[in-house]
């Protein structure tokens, strides 16, 4: 359900992460809502699936919500089959999990522009209760649907998103380091289940290296702020992953790094 105001405008030792300034620029801006332009809705609910053994929600369950509502999103808009669109970069700061079986109200708009790439913002809340449990930001690639090479916005696009960016300027460039001399944490199997409709993993399942070190730390967090950037496409298979202090990076036997994650507040600590 899309909202709009006025016309549209063309290693392995235990590590505890300590709460950073939500302005600090090493991550990516949550910017308020519009108070013009397309703001889309949409009820959902963590099912048995999306659930770990505690209730909480999975960040890779929170990362296919955000892939989910895109879709939509467009899709409602009459823009679906415009572009295809490719994910480099989400944050996700989480300061209450979604559990089973609550509902969820998504609300998600574009926050940014670039010359062939957007940034798309998401909101998280519960039904009857004020704010948002979780607040997640993304930048896209806009790509050709047949040529899948970057592309610039057309018209149609333009019209529908433009307002609720309100001319804020975005850069695709990545920003996490490389892993240097980062310690080997542990090694992690991607499956072929995890491709998607692109012929490579999908992204939400690079969330899941630092969601089992989630599940296997000293108790269930109840907040965490991090941010992941998409590097090179993985396809199944055997992958490393290192860390050093807060960051992680996937990374394939031969050295090819995929992802980077950086993690900035977590309320439970990660072996």
């Amino acid at each position: 359900m899309p909202l709009a105001c006025g016309p549209a405008a063309p290693g392995a030792a235990l590590l505890v992460v300590r709460s950073q300034a939500v302005g600090d620029p090493g991550f990516s801006e949550l910017v308020a809502p519009p108070e013009c332009g397309r703001v889309f809705t949409q009820e959902m609910r963590p099912g048995l699936a999306d659930c770990a053994p505690s209730g909480r929600i999975r960040l890779d369950a929170l990362a296919r919500w955000q892939q989910d509502i895109a879709y939509a999103d467009v899709e409602d808009a009459g823009l679906a089959h415009s572009a295809v669109w490719v994910v480099r970069r989400t944050r996700l700061r989480v300061t209450r999990f979604p559990r089973f079986a609550e509902r969820c109200t998504l609300q998600t708009f574009c926050s940014g522009f670039g010359r062939m790439w957007a940034e798309r913002r998401t909101a998280f809340g519960r039904d009857g209760v004020p704010g948002s449990d979780v607040e997640a930001v993304s930048l896209w690639v806009h790509l050709d649907p047949v040529s899948r090479q970057p592309v610039q916005f057309s018209e149609a696009e333009l019209a529908a998103y433009a307002q609720a960016a309100a001319g804020r300027k975005i850069r695709a460039r990545l920003k996490h380091p490389s892993p240097g001399a980062a310690d080997q944490l542990s090694r992690w199997t991607f499956r072929a289940t995890e491709r998607d409709l692109a012929g490579h993993v999908n992204n939400a399942a690079y969330w899941q290296p630092l969601e089992e070190e989630l599940l296997t730390s000293d108790g269930d967090p109840d907040r965490l702020d991090a941010e992941i950037e998409f590097r090179t496409p993985s396809q199944p298979g055997e992958k490393l992953v290192l860390g050093a202090g807060p960051r992680r990076w996937i990374v394939a036997p031969e050295g090819e790094v995929h992802a980077s994650v950086a993690l900035r507040d977590h309320a439970a600590r990660i072996r």
